[in-house]
């Protein structure tokens, strides 16, 4: 539920910023907060500073999870429907797939090749409604879909690297680190004239920054403590949740279109990871929103 507000919250919040300028204030926030729980409550082994290569593998995480893909993602929010964010955020494990058999040369099943064309067209079919109106457009697409293959390059590398730090301070020094890459784009693009620091500013960075950064995250790793699988099965109700959020505090519209593009998705999603499921194993993935 907290992880598909982000995309209401941020329609909300770039009425009032400019989406770099929302984007990072919200990841300063959250990485203060997560730095300051990591080392104040995490587990006294894991209270340590990163070392050596470390900060090259935090700063490579930082700039791909962070800097790229939700810097883009809070821009692509300007120009497509809360609803459509929500759903392509799902397609991430479909995207993962492919970046999997072309950088490490894993051939991809023919269920997972099923469930990439069919979550896609998914995507299509909820989308192509809304390309008739100003609240999506095809740029604001591609940039939405430009951040989703950044976060899976993302994912793949955090499962490459063999981490030391806690998960905790992980997400928080790479949150962090991904704000101050971004902060020169920041400085030189972003016009601070146009920030109206008010209740709508303030509630939405908030509650990107404490409710889906933060909380969201940390009960997402104590799940995956007690059972990676069934902790999995739960992101099948982000897009849902993510079109109720648009319809209900929004106003967008709930058609045809939508249901079936999601219930397409949810099918790719499923046939894609049924086997996982069936064997009772998983990956641990890192915070993405």
């Amino acid at each position: 539920m907290l992880w598909a507000s982000a995309s209401v919250a941020t329609k909300f919040g770039i009425h009032s910023a400019p989406p770099l300028i929302l984007a990072n204030t919200r990841f300063f926030i959250a990485g203060i907060v997560l730095l300051v729980f990591g080392y104040a409550a995490g587990p006294k082994s894991g209270k340590r500073m990163p070392a050596g290569r470390e900060w090259q593998q935090l700063a490579i995480f930082g700039f791909l999870n962070t800097t790229v893909y939700l810097a883009l993602y809070v821009y692509a929010m300007k120009y497509t429907a809360a609803g459509i964010g929500s759903l392509a955020t799902s397609t991430n494990p479909l995207i993962i797939v492919l970046l999997s058999s072309w950088l490490i040369g894993r051939k991809p099943a023919k269920a997972e090749i099923w469930s990439i064309f069919i979550g896609m067209t998914g995507i299509g079919l909820a989308t192509y409604p809304l390309l008739r109106s100003a609240s999506t457009t095809l740029p604001g697409i591609s940039v939405l879909m430009l951040s989703m293959v950044a976060v899976s390059f993302a994912s793949v590398y955090y499962a490459s690297v063999k981490w030391q730090l806690s998960n905790i301070l992980i997400n928080a020094w790479q949150v962090t680190l991904g704000g101050i890459f971004l902060l020169p784009f920041t400085l030189g693009l972003s016009d601070f004239s146009a920030v109206r620091i008010g209740q709508t500013f303030v509630l939405s960075t908030l509650w990107l920054s404490l409710s889906v950064s933060v909380v969201g995250l940390i009960c997402w790793f104590w799940l995956l403590r007690i059972d990676t699988v069934k902790a999995s099965l739960w992101l099948f109700l982000c897009p849902l949740f993510g079109f109720f959020y648009a319809w209900w505090l929004l106003g967008e519209a709930i058609t045809l279109y939508t249901i079936g593009g999601t219930l397409l998705v949810l099918l790719g999603l499923y046939i894609g990871q049924k086997d996982k499921f069936a064997k009772k194993t998983g990956v641990q993935h890192a915070g993405t929103q």
